[in-house]
């Protein structure tokens, strides 16, 4: 149960700092998909980044180990991926 009440605070804290940013900005989010604005991808794949760094590096240390990562369904993850991303720039966010 800990780990979830961390999982939320992490998250919540994230969520924050991206608003502080100005992150979830219409005008951002909008430029992104117009290909005028990249600071919103940029500032994502740094995060991902970050976050790649810092979760092998725990493993390395045998603080975590990653489960093993069963068989993927290709086409209906590509249909769920362009209807989300259909509907992330239809709506502007």
């Amino acid at each position: 149960m800990a780990g979830y009440v961390l999982i939320v605070i992490l998250g919540a804290a994230f969520g924050f700092a991206l608003n502080k940013a100005g992150m979830t900005k219409y005008n951002k989010i909008v430029n992104v998909f117009r290909l005028t604005d990249l600071s919103v991808l940029k500032l994502m794949m740094t995060t991902l980044a970050v976050a790649m760094s810092g979760l092998f590096v725990l493993r390395g240390a045998g603080v975590i180990t990653f489960p093993n990562v069963p068989a993927t369904y290709v086409v209906g993850n590509l249909v769920g991926g362009l209807i989300f991303g259909t509907g992330m720039a239809l709506t502007g966010f």
